[in-house]
């Protein structure tokens, strides 16, 4: 009895001695005097789930940076096992098993799948490269992130999800013990989401240790093992698996409690001032939409990828040409030959994709914001206003609350909450009747969103009238006051608040109205 005492004590012992994979100790990073990181520490377990999250700017991407050889650590220990490491390069990182997957994939879209994965490690026989063994070996790897893809396809013919699984391949294939992946899902389905996550938990289960940046808190709750919250570079604390739910992690990154997330609060609605009627586009040219948009009324746009709600918003402002339909601004038919009739109209438009749709990053705030307004801003007929564009400039960001030192600074070093609020100032200083918002909280921290959902419902009061589409559930869901939801091109059904749950919105998305079939 003795000696059994003995022998699970000295395996208790041992168990608490095993040093985790990755432990960060004291880590600071400063940059031209501003401290990104201040004296942050993190451990990673083998087999683990890992989560990283915190507002933008609040040290996750210089950490990972840190970690993956990108950027020095000014000062901090990094260890591996145990045993402290330097890191100094990214060639290093790939050497002791780390690799960093972009949110932006590293892929040449020229080359096929077994060149991507064993780029600039090329296999070489009798000195030149041995495409047979890239193609064998290259099977080997894509079967353990479960794709079915030829070695010989071409990158660039994969669809975005499945070329975040060639990249996770790659890095598979320098035996990476622990990946990075920043911000996995934002451009990916519901159902390439749901492949990726399988994806990571049977990596889990072969030993791999995944560190997960996301804003998504959803995914965090369903993968994580553990979460590590930063907050203004510095550690925010920390969740176990049984402590993970969204109220503790909002909490945690932005330091108080948001009870009142979605803060909408009654106001009157006016007369319709959007009207779409037998609108056709492109992607669905045999079906149609019809519905309106009243003064003061926020509403929603759901549906599944695909389903047409881009490409709908596109053709209301003037950006792609109608098949068929009309579109009435406060009564008047619009004659949408580009985009400045809809402006024009009174219409505004933030698009999905603010980097490459919404502002000129290499731009300082105030040009960005002035863009729409140059008309507005005339001096004569070659001169522009410039007090005038200062005056807008300054009033916007006051209003919208963007974070700069100036407004001369250039749009591509702001936050991507920050840039967000750049691309809404730009047409609020247009004063819009209509705004037509696509996906108007995408890739932006949960204080930003906050923000946002304010300035909704600030110009909801006004009377303006706004149209938003949305991929996530609970945006929808809290802060519309109808919502249309889209199938195959079309307006499958309308939703009243007091009808509003996910079960409806997703029986409409796929094609089935069991709202209608109760009332009648």
């Amino acid at each position: 009895m003795i000696s059994e005492q003995l022998a699970f004590a000295h395996a208790e012992s041992n168990v608490e001695t095993v040093p985790p994979l990755l432990e960060v100790r004291g880590v600071t990073k400063r940059f031209a005097g501003a401290c990104a990181l201040n004296d942050v520490s993190l451990t990673v377990g083998h087999g683990e789930v890992h989560a990283v999250i915190g507002e933008n700017g609040a040290g996750k991407s210089t950490l990972m940076k840190i970690l993956a050889g990108v950027q020095p650590p000014d000062s901090g220990d990094i260890l591996l096992d145990g045993t402290a490491v330097n890191i100094d390069s990214v060639h290093t990182a790939l050497k002791l098993g780390i690799s960093l997957i972009h949110q932006e994939l590293n892929l040449a879209d020229n080359l096929d799948v077994g060149a991507n994965i064993f780029l600039g490690r090329e296999p070489t026989r009798l000195g030149m490269i041995d495409f047979g063994r890239i193609r064998r070996e290259a099977k080997k790897y894509l079967a353990m992130v479960a794709l079915d893809e030829s070695p010989t396809t071409l990158v660039g013919q994969l669809t975005i999800g499945r070329q975040q699984m060639v990249e996770i391949a790659k890095a598979l294939s320098v035996n990476a013990r622990i990946l990075i992946m920043d911000e996995p899902t934002s451009s990916l389905t519901q159902h390439e989401a749901e492949q990726l996550f399988q994806v990571i938990r049977q990596l889990r289960g072969q030993g791999v240790s995944v560190i997960y940046i996301s804003h998504r808190l959803g995914e965090v709750k369903e993968l994580a093992d553990r979460v590590t919250v930063l907050r203004d570079g510095e550690n925010a604390g920390g969740l176990n698996r049984a402590e993970i739910d969204h109220d503790r992690m909002v909490q945690l990154m932005v330091g108080r409690d948001i009870s009142q997330f979605y803060a909408r609060r009654p106001h009157s609605v006016g007369e319709p001032v959007l009207e779409v009627d037998g609108l056709r586009t492109s992607a669905w040219p045999q079906h149609s939409s019809t519905f309106k948009v009243h003064a003061g009324e926020m509403l929603g746009v759901a549906g599944l990828v695909g389903a047409g709600r881009t490409e709908m918003l596109r053709a209301i402002f003037g950006v792609d040409s109608l098949l068929g339909g009309e579109v009435r601004v406060a009564g008047k038919a619009l004659m949408l030959r580009s985009c400045r009739d809809a402006i024009e109209a009174g219409m505004a438009l933030v698009p999905e994709d603010r980097k490459q749709q919404g502002l000129i990053l290499e731009m300082g705030i105030r040009n960005n914001i002035g863009l729409p307004s140059l008309g507005r801003h005339k001096r004569g007929p070659a001169f522009l206003n410039r007090v005038r564009e200062r005056q807008d400039s300054k009033r916007m960001i006051g209003e919208l609350r963007i974070k700069t030192p100036s407004d001369l600074q250039l749009a591509q070093y702001l936050s991507g909450g920050n840039q967000q609020k750049i691309v809404l100032a730009k047409w609020l200083a247009m004063e819009p009747q209509v705004l037509l918002l696509d996906e108007p909280t995408r890739g932006v921290d949960i204080g930003a969103k906050q923000e946002i959902y304010r300035l909704m419902e600030e110009l909801a009061e006004r009377g303006v009238a706004i149209l938003f589409v949305s991929s996530e559930m609970e945006e929808v869901l809290s802060m519309s006051d109808r919502v249309i939801v889209m199938h195959e091109g079309r307006v499958s059904g309308e939703l009243h608040r007091d009808e509003l749950s996910e079960e409806a919105v997703m029986q409409l998305a796929t094609g089935n109205d069991p709202v209608a079939a109760e009332r009648v």
